[in-house]
């Protein structure tokens, strides 16, 4: 008597990870919590949590590992220097504000001349959104347009290093004023016959400088006045 074989197991099907699942390549010789730690500190990630959160009702969940890549790409093209995906985000967040201005300016019509103070709140909010929204404009406007950048080129003809005043020049001293010891203050040394101190000690008087006589005491006036 033969024996029916077992009908084959189907092979399992390939479960796919929830969309709050971020997939992560483990780097080799890592452990889980450095890997944990670099996965946290990533912008892409931390921005795809976020925005992942604030789409979902309207968009449901999203799928976290598609969304960090996206974000990355993105970033890397910002960092080559392409900024058309800046440009579009601005441009879009001034419709956004613009629309958010519109309907704050309507609520505040509505309740003017009846709640005052809700008409006060609501005008308020409106003339926010419409500043900035200029703001964005002008921001997305100097990343068009950016300023050129003026470069000045100094020679350095000191050949080392050396201070740079943009403001008023400072005045040229001179050399000889650096020297603060004044020549005529300096102590005469016995250099010659006429550069000897006077050392106050009495010499003999000589016929073309006579000695001068002791003057007297002086007791008042001839004519007896004092």
């Amino acid at each position: 008597m033969s024996r029916k074989k077992p009908p084959a197991k189907a092979p399992p099907k390939p479960t796919t990870p929830p969309n709050n699942t971020l997939s992560v390549q483990k780097s080799p010789g890592a452990d889980r919590a450095t890997m944990l730690a670099r996965v946290a500190l990533r912008a892409n990630v931390r921005a795809a949590v976020t925005t992942a959160s604030y789409a979902k009702p309207q968009l449901g969940d999203l799928d976290f590992t598609a969304l960090a890549e996206e974000l990355a790409s993105q970033s890397k093209a910002v960092v080559r220097g392409d900024m058309r995906g800046a440009e579009e985000m601005l441009f879009a967040q001034a419709h956004t504000l613009q629309a958010l201005f519109h309907e704050l300016a309507r609520r505040a019509g509505l309740n003017m001349g009846e709640y005052l103070d809700a008409a006060d709140r609501y005008m308020r909010l409106a003339l926010r959104a419409q500043n900035q929204c200029r703001s964005t404009l002008e921001t997305l406007a100097l990343l068009k347009n950016p300023p050129n950048p003026t470069f000045i080129r100094q020679a350095n003809v000191a050949h080392g290093p050396q201070q740079v005043n943009n403001g008023t020049p400072a005045p040229t001293v001179p050399a000889r004023a650096l020297e603060t010891e004044n020549p005529q203050n300096r102590l005469l040394e016995a250099q010659g016959h006429d550069d000897r101190l006077d050392t106050l000690t009495p010499s003999t008087a000589s016929g073309a400088d006579p000695a001068m006589a002791t003057l007297g005491a002086v007791d008042g006036t001839k004519d007896g006045s004092r």
